[in-house]
């Protein structure tokens, strides 16, 4: 099975060079080779010559007798001394590796190894290699890297974002926990700022009151700024859209002030296609005032999703699609995906299906995941793990298990939680694509889906693992799709509240320094341990090692 995003790598692939594979360097020429030589020569010489100086030094330092009145010094320390500093090592150490962990656990890195690599690193040298020219090959790819992982973790608006006043309020007022952050909440107010205002709202004095109201952060001044653009114009449509987001209590409450929304934005709406060609000004708000009716009735097809009433919601969605197709960075295709399936209409399912997953399009986790349970759906309900390792796969089986890892390969959350070995929570209002933030916001909506399939689920945990096998190194390369990029731990906990524990893919192995550390504390506490408990056999063992130490001196 082929993706489109694979299709595409592999186009791109065949009309450009072949790109040297990851972790491996291209072949040296003789004069590099020669530099690398006599450089290693150049270091065994210098530690030779050291050795060498330290060795003809070594009366005229005294280095015999200072060693020699070390050991002395040595000798005559009491086993309480060696406790003490025992103990002082193991909490130094101890809290050497507290931080090291708290570190790795907030920035995913090592802070001894990220200190070495900035600091020392240059002051021995070691920045010569990763230097560049500017117009090198390497220095290309790296800033293709870069832009690739821009792009990857461009963050979008959820699709299916709740109401706040009837949804998020009331989970607020339940649980007393804040279900969106600040992050989140700041985005959604660009958005409303980019959809429903523009340069010519100074022409009405309640577009200009409610410019205002998109920029508060606070919700009881929003709401209060609404009804003050109504009572200056009682057809203004955004203080309507306003009120019914965050004041209204229940969908059947939003739903009424979003009618009356509706029908303000449809009179503005065709006031301003009277006037779009007079100046530059008048298209710009004519763009606007189409936003807002979109929206408007965008949100009233959620709202009869949500009170039940499908049927009705497809229609307005099927009918927002034909009447704004420039529109597809809204992704109205994906609440029409996810109200088919509540019908369990699986053939139109399938046309949308075929119309949005597209190489030109831009890919999700409703599009992947619902292509799959599809193909699940096929085969589910007479699967059996023991049944197929002993006869094989079908066919019919081999590509919904290939659609399952593909899949799993662009979103790999996402089983977690149709799975429940992860507990949801409330979706955000922006998503970061194959992140986790992503993750639950599908699975919030499509879990039932899913139950609702005989089988789908036992599919799904047979073989959403085996992905994970053809995709060692996901940060390096992928299978069907770009390699996962390695920014959403840090955009997911900006948008997904602190609550929540944020899954991370791939997991991160734990950094080298935080096992020596480990090491260090337990070994000097064991030290200290067992001086105080036997000091009169540590003391011989001590005095052992100065024995031998005083040997070796004498010896050179």
């Amino acid at each position: 099975m082929a993706d489109s995003d694979g299709l595409g790598e592999a186009a791109i692939a065949a009309a450009s060079p072949p790109a040297p594979v990851p972790g491996l360097s291209p072949p040296l020429g003789w004069r590099e080779r020669l530099r690398a030589g006599l450089a290693g020569i150049g270091a065994s010489l210098w530690f030779v010559a050291g050795l060498g100086l330290l060795y003809a030094l070594r009366v005229p330092l005294r280095l015999c007798d200072n060693l020699a009145a070390v050991t002395v010094f040595l000798n005559s320390l009491t086993p309480r001394f060696y406790v003490a500093l025992t103990g002082t090592s193991s909490l130094i150490s101890g809290l050497i590796f507290i931080f090291e962990w708290w570190y790795f656990h907030k920035h995913g890195t090592s802070f001894i190894e990220q200190v070495s690599v900035s600091h020392l690193r240059p002051l021995m040298g070691g920045t010569e290699s990763s230097i560049s020219e500017p117009g090198s090959p390497s220095n290309n790819r790296e800033s293709e890297t870069s832009r690739q992982n821009l792009s990857e973790c461009k963050v979008w608006r959820n699709p299916l974002n709740l109401f706040r006043g009837a949804e998020y309020r009331r989970y607020t007022w339940v649980t007393g926990k804040e279900p969106l952050t600040y992050y989140d909440m700041n985005l959604s107010a660009q958005d409303h700022q980019t959809f429903f205002t523009c340069d010519t709202d100074f022409l009405r004095p309640s577009d200009t009151v409610m410019q205002k109201a998109w920029r508060e952060r606070n919700p009881p001044a929003r709401i209060k700024a609404a009804y003050q653009a109504l009572e200056l114009n009682n057809d203004c449509a955004t203080a309507y859209v306003l009120l019914a987001e965050e004041e209204a209590t229940t969908i059947v409450d939003a739903e009424r002030l979003f009618k009356q929304a509706l029908k303000a934005g449809e009179t503005i709406y065709k006031r301003s296609q009277q006037c779009q060609h007079q100046s530059p000004q008048h298209e710009a708000q004519l763009r606007r005032d189409t936003n807002v009716l979109v929206y408007i009735k965008r949100r009233l097809a959620m709202c009869a999703r949500k009170l039940g009433r499908i049927r009705e919601a497809v229609k307005i969605m099927r009918d927002l699609m034909k009447e704004c197709p420039p529109l597809t960075m809204l992704n109205i295709h994906e609440n029409l995906l996810e109200s088919l399936l509540e019908l369990q209409a699986y053939a139109d399912v399938q046309a949308v299906l075929a119309k949005y997953d597209d190489i030109s399009l831009p890919k999700s986790a409703a599009i992947c995941y619902t292509a799959a349970l599809l193909k699940t759906r096929t085969v589910s309900d007479k699967f059996s793990p023991e049944t197929a390792s002993r006869r094989g796969l079908s066919t019919a089986e081999i590509n919904a298990v290939e659609a399952i890892h593909r899949a799993v390969e662009f979103n790999p959350h996402v089983p977690k939680y149709l799975l429940e070995m992860k507990s949801l929570i409330l979706p955000p209002e922006h998503i970061l694509k194959r992140g986790d933030s992503e993750a639950i916001a599908y699975a919030f909506f499509h879990l039932q889906h899913w139950k609702r399939i005989e089988g789908a689920l036992n599919l799904l945990q047979c073989t959403w693992e085996g992905t994970f096998r053809m995709i060692p190194y996901p940060l390096e390369k992928g299978h069907l799709f770009y390699p996962y990029p390695s920014c959403t731990e840090t955009a997911d906990r900006e948008l997904l509240p602190p609550f929540h524990h944020v899954s991370v893919y791939p997991k991160k192995e734990i950094p080298f320094f935080i096992h020596f550390t480990a090491g260090l504390c337990s070994s000097t506490a064991m030290i200290a341990f067992l001086t105080h408990q036997f000091p009169e056999i540590m003391g011989v063992f001590a005095k052992a090692v100065s024995m031998i130490s005083r040997t070796c001196v004498e010896y050179l």
